[in-house]
């Protein structure tokens, strides 16, 4: 997640001193309307380098297990300031970002294999790290991704998915055009996009439903996973996302004996061998 998160803000992270400086347009304070929730006035570029620095600094040592606790509490932080200080540039990986960070921080991460479980091992201090986390833990993840689907559905039946059979073909035609794009608009019938678009509609609204019953959750979460993965190919600036999505469904409902797999090379081996 972590990284995923730093690869969306890249874009943004080397424009810093446009991006929450002034060195760039700076969006007025509008004086307390509600699509302004807080206004934050730019910084000097010298300050904005200086953020972003400990934004990726953080960022990379929370993605490591190094000093993860504090380093993911400032990655949090960091994140959520950037969210507010530019609003034009804020996504949805911006604003879910900093919620994910501190979930995680709460959360035994890097308990195992880390630079923190390494430093810990050196020390003789690694005897009783946990193998598993509580059900809270896993439990948030699952139900804020659940909620998210299910909003992203609503949003969705509110507006003209319902009125119209062609939204998604449409998004095809956009400026996120890949080649990938191009290739599957050109071979797939027209009539089956408009199928994508109510199975996609199924999925989102009865997200809820579909990821907590066993025998749904398997066959959804294959479509998720294709969703997101369609999405990353054919619109570019949003692989990011995708793959923040794709990290999140797997980690919150894939089957456990694939965690056992991946758990088997090659940090792993020592976890599998124990247990």
């Amino acid at each position: 997640m972590p990284l995923a998160i730093l690869g969306f803000m890249s874009s943004r992270i080397v424009h810093a001193d446009h991006w929450i400086g002034d060195a760039g347009f700076i969006v007025p304070d509008l004086g307390g309307d509600w699509r302004q929730p807080v206004h934050l006035a730019p910084l000097a570029p010298w300050q904005a380098w200086l953020l972003v620095s400990a934004l990726v600094t953080s960022g990379v040592a929370f993605a490591l297990g190094a000093f993860t606790r504090a380093a993911g509490v400032v990655f949090a932080i960091t994140l959520a300031y950037v969210a507010l200080a530019d609003r034009l540039a804020a996504f949805t990986v911006s604003k879910l970002a900093p919620v994910l960070v501190l979930a995680l921080v709460a959360t035994p991460c890097a308990a195992r294999t880390s630079v923190d479980a390494w430093w810990a091992a050196r020390r003789g201090r690694a005897a009783g790290a946990p193998t598993h986390v509580s059900w809270g833990n896993v439990r948030f993840f699952q139900a804020l991704l659940v909620v998210f689907y299910l909003g992203a559905g609503v949003c969705k039946l509110r507006g003209d998915w319902l009125d119209r059979y062609a939204v998604l073909w449409t998004h095809l035609h956009d400026s996120y055009q890949t080649p990938v794009t191009v290739l599957v608009a050109n071979l797939a019938p027209t009539w089956s996009w408009g199928g994508l678009q109510v199975a996609t509609l199924i999925f989102e609204t009865a997200a809820p439903l579909l990821l907590a019953a066993p025998w749904t959750r398997g066959p959804a979460l294959a479509y998720g996973l294709a969703m997101h993965a369609m999405i990353g190919l054919m619109f570019g600036p949003v692989v990011w996302f995708s793959l923040l999505m794709m990290i999140w469904l797997a980690a919150s409902f894939a089957p456990a004996r694939w965690l056992e797999v991946a758990l088997r090379w090659p940090a792993g081996a020592a976890l599998t061998r124990e247990r």
